[in-house]
């Protein structure tokens, strides 16, 4: 029997041009840039991470995605939109950065990610609330606190 997988504690992409994606994603995300050295940054996500590498040899995505948790999709699609950058006007939303790493944007009141109340406060984030099917996930699978 194996052991227990908990969850992400980060997500590694290779970028071409490091201050290139760093601007793009200062661009579209708020975020804390957790540090940077060399051709390496990473941005904070509260208790989980980006790590971006400058790589010559970055390759864009064309099935293989991350899904990015935000506090407004439908906010994101629209700034994309009107910056020209080409996104579905509704249902899924799915961006690439500078360097063709694909991006699959999900709103957090309507998935079963769930930050403890600790580090939605931190981030700033603590007046998001679950949409109902979002509530119903989890509470089917035992993850509310009653």
């Amino acid at each position: 029997m194996g052991v227990r997988a908990l969850g992400v504690n980060h997500v590694a992409f290779e970028v071409l041009n490091l201050g290139e994606a760093l601007a793009w994603y200062e661009r579209y995300f708020e975020f804390k840039l957790r540090g940077r050295r060399g051709g390496m940054a990473w941005i904070d996500l509260g208790d989980q991470f980006l790590a971006l590498s400058e790589s010559a040899s970055a390759t864009p995505d064309r099935g293989r995605h991350v899904g990015l948790v935000v506090d407004d999709k439908e906010a994101l699609r629209e700034l994309l939109t009107r910056d020209g950058v080409p996104v579905s006007s509704a249902g899924s939303l799915r961006v690439h950065d500078p360097s063709g790493n694909q991006l699959e944007i999900v709103d957090y009141r309507d998935v079963q990610f769930t930050k403890p109340p600790a580090v939605l406060r931190a981030m700033g984030a603590e007046d998001l609330r679950k949409h109902e099917s979002a509530l119903a996930e989890l509470e089917q699978k035992g993850m509310l606190d009653q």
